[in-house]
């Protein structure tokens, strides 16, 4: 079958069109109004921000985009509750795209007992209604998407108010030319045996484990591990170096095919420490000892942050035809929707 075949077999809801039209997101987000209250950045000692799934997984990507500026402590909590440290020098960003994330919202309403500095990023949901009672800032998120398939949405909405409290440099520049990768690119991604089916069509049968590199490539490996799982239905095994190399690199001394069926995903990138880009090049001499195929993902950008999300949205394309090539519907997260149900 050809690709439009099987997006129409397999793809009831077209998140084939939401990948194509991903740049609309960024120009959505970057031109959305904040309404938010002046912060002095000097009465911030550090960001929280609070999500979980695409919204998270948007807060790792912005460390990673703006490493090389950011100032102020900095950390994503993935849990109901708030470090102890949060206090009134805290800003906290609770992110959810429906609104409605249980564990953000509690660590919500932990921030307003502590008096942190608060602004919500949503679609509404219980969030947007904790925030008009509270009289706290809530950007609000276009709707109409599933929540790993608005990280346009989520990160830009994240970034642009980074630079609006003037956390970090203007970035609009660099906005604009991710947006016109997204936009070139989706029409490449779209049609048919281009790369990113080529990458897809090579993981079929095979569990991938990703390799990229703390406070650097780190988002991209594990949003590329958590699409795979949700739109391909697959276990995907996600690890960093230079930590692997102290513990899971001896797995490998007696990987056998027979019994365990993986490909190596190494996510590489020019800015890399020196020793780091030495550790990948002995890491590819043992892996191919052990006889595992290893695939490669570089960005071919001049600019870090712009290769950052140009692997990004490379990572959805694939995880999305990797699932409809197997015959699974992109959308469906049935067990997600089971373990919502038993918890509530």
């Amino acid at each position: 079958m050809k690709i439009k075949e099987y997006v129409q077999k397999y793809d009831p809801q077209n998140q084939f069109d939401v990948l194509i039209n991903s740049y609309q997101q960024i120009e959505y987000a970057w031109k959305n109004e904040l309404n938010i209250p002046e912060i002095d950045k000097k009465d911030i000692n550090n960001i929280i921000v609070s999500g979980l799934g695409g919204s998270a997984i948007s807060a790792d990507l912005l460390r990673n985009f703006i490493a090389d500026e950011l100032t102020v402590p900095y950390s994503v909590n993935r849990n109901y509750n708030l470090p102890k440290y949060a206090n009134e020098k805290t800003l906290f960003i609770a992110s959810s795209y429906s609104g409605n994330t249980e564990e953000t919202i509690s660590a919500l309403n932990e921030a307003i007992k502590s008096n942190c500095k608060i602004i919500c990023i949503s679609t509404g949901g219980k969030i947007a209604e904790l925030a008009e009672a509270n009289n706290i800032c809530n950007i609000k998120l276009q709707k109409g998407f599933q929540p790993r398939y608005a990280l346009g949405l989520s990160f830009f909405s994240l970034l642009r108010l980074f630079q609006h409290l003037r956390l970090i440099s203007n970035q609009t520049d660099l906005v604009e030319r991710i947006r016109l990768i997204w936009q070139q690119k989706g029409l490449l991604y779209s049609a048919e045996d281009n790369h990113a089916i080529t990458l897809a069509k090579s993981l079929i049968g095979f569990i991938p484990v990703i390799y990229s590199v703390s406070d650097s490539t780190n988002s991209v490996g594990y949003r590329l591990k958590c699409q795979l799982n949700e739109n391909s239905k697959l276990h995907a095994f996600h690890h960093e170096v230079p930590e692997m190399n102290h513990n899971e690199i001896i797995g490998w001394e007696s990987y056998q095919e027979k019994t365990f069926h993986s490909k190596i995903i190494s996510i590489i990138d020019d800015n890399y420490h020196p020793q780091t880009q030495k550790r990948f090049s002995i890491l590819k001499e043992l892996f191919e000892k052990a006889g595992v195929e290893i695939l490669v993902l570089k960005s071919t950008e001049d600019n870090f942050k712009v290769r950052l999300l140009d692997l990004i949205y490379l990572s959805d394309w694939i995880s999305y035809y990797t699932g409809i090539l197997r015959g699974y519907d992109p959308s469906e997260i049935d067990n997600i929707h089971t373990l919502k149900e038993k918890l509530s």
